[in-house]
């Protein structure tokens, strides 16, 4: 039923909803969820005269209450469990189809479900490495609330932070090791765009006119 109910226009949709939503969350600090008037009651507070300054700091700008309670509680955790429990689900399912005993003549779905494995394997790899890039952010957000005075190391929120940019460069690296398909339309892509090869096939089809 995959073929029926995933249609171009039905992953075209889920796929713009994913940016919208993320842009919305992205941009809510600009809303005014930031520490701008926290900042501007604590210079009342202390009778500055002087003029007013923004420390362009992550931490001196952006609310822990809106990384914490909005970003990670809201839109990364409950998200993270969820893909878990589907998985472990996928996983029982497969497992259960490949345990069971089929005739010598009925080899296909052996196959089948093998590469529904494989392919399942890949994909909770990928929530794998999202969950240890983005965690330990978190993890010091959190701490950085609920305990202000804890002073955690500079150097482990830069490894943190290292770690989420690095996630984005690790999919399709994943991707491409694991799954045949998306390894060669990558290498395509690459040997296409960045190495100027182009198809050999698609070069004799071009010829072909002028002979």
């Amino acid at each position: 039923r995959y073929k029926s109910v995933v249609t171009p226009r039905r992953a075209a949709v889920a796929i713009a909803c994913c940016w919208i939503i993320s842009f919305l969350v992205g941009l809510t600090p600009m809303f005014g969820w930031n520490n701008l008037d926290k900042m501007r009651r604590t210079q009342e507070l202390n009778g500055s005269h002087a003029e007013f300054v923004i420390k362009c700091q992550f931490e001196t700008v952006i609310s822990m209450e809106y990384m914490v309670y909005f970003n990670f509680f809201v839109w990364v955790l409950p998200p993270l469990l969820l893909m878990l429990l589907i998985y472990l689900e996928v996983f029982n399912l497969i497992r259960k189809q490949l345990n069971k005993k089929v005739s010598s003549s009925s080899a296909d779905p052996q196959k089948y479900y093998g590469k529904e494995l494989k392919i399942a394997k890949s994909l909770a790899l990928v929530l794998f490495l999202f969950a240890l890039s983005w965690l330990p952010l978190h993890v010091l957000n959190c701490i950085t609330l609920f305990c202000p005075s804890c002073e955690t190391p500079h150097i482990l929120t830069y490894v943190a932070i290292f770690l989420t940019h690095g996630n984005s460069a690790m999919n399709p690296i994943v991707y491409a090791f694991r799954i045949k398909k998306f390894r060669t339309a990558f290498l395509q892509i690459w040997n296409q765009y960045f190495c100027c090869k182009t198809n050999k096939n698609a070069n004799g089809a071009a010829a072909e006119p002028g002979n």
